[in-house]
């Protein structure tokens, strides 16, 4: 057997492309883009029942069964880059979602911690960008201490792959 530092550059890439065709087909990814993304509405929805929105979806990825919208975000921190910085999230300050399902990802993809933020507390911690046309948000630890959060991970951890 060929272990990883045996292989070719060419053959960990088409590696890493047949593991993403495989997890899209077990329906953990739905885009061929960072799994990042993808993992962490995969989680959320899974941990709590909600119902993904479809990929064109503008303001919120999931929806629970009474009603409330939730966007969903995920960062995966490495050794290299331990930023907690979420990507961009648009038109937060017109609204469009209820709570903020956040999840912090080790570099092997375990869950690291998890929260639901409320929409008001997320519009009042982020800054806007228009270099990135977006707000910028940090899940940072102390965001767990926050009134109104609630810390998720055991429940994301149970659903993890």
């Amino acid at each position: 057997m060929v272990t990883l530092n045996e292989m070719t550059s060419a053959q960990l890439l088409a590696l890493h492309g047949d593991i993403a065709e495989e997890l899209r087909r077990r329906g953990i990814l739905r885009s061929s883009n960072n799994p990042v993304a993808d993992l962490s509405e995969h989680l959320f929805c899974r941990a709590f029942g909600w119902t993904q929105a479809a990929n064109s979806k503008r303001s919120s990825d999931a929806s629970c069964a009474n009603g409330m919208l939730y966007q969903i975000k995920g960062r995966r921190v490495t050794p290299q880059n331990p930023s907690r910085q979420l990507s961009a999230l648009r038109n937060l300050d017109k609204g469009g979602f209820d709570f903020l399902g956040g999840v912090i990802l080790a570099p092997d993809y375990s869950v690291m911690r998890a929260a639901i933020v409320p929409h008001a507390l997320v519009l009042e911690h982020s800054t806007r960008s228009e270099h990135q046309n977006g707000w910028i948000f940090h899940l940072r630890d102390g965001v767990w201490n926050w009134a109104g959060v609630r810390d998720v991970t055991d429940e994301l951890r149970g659903v993890a792959l």
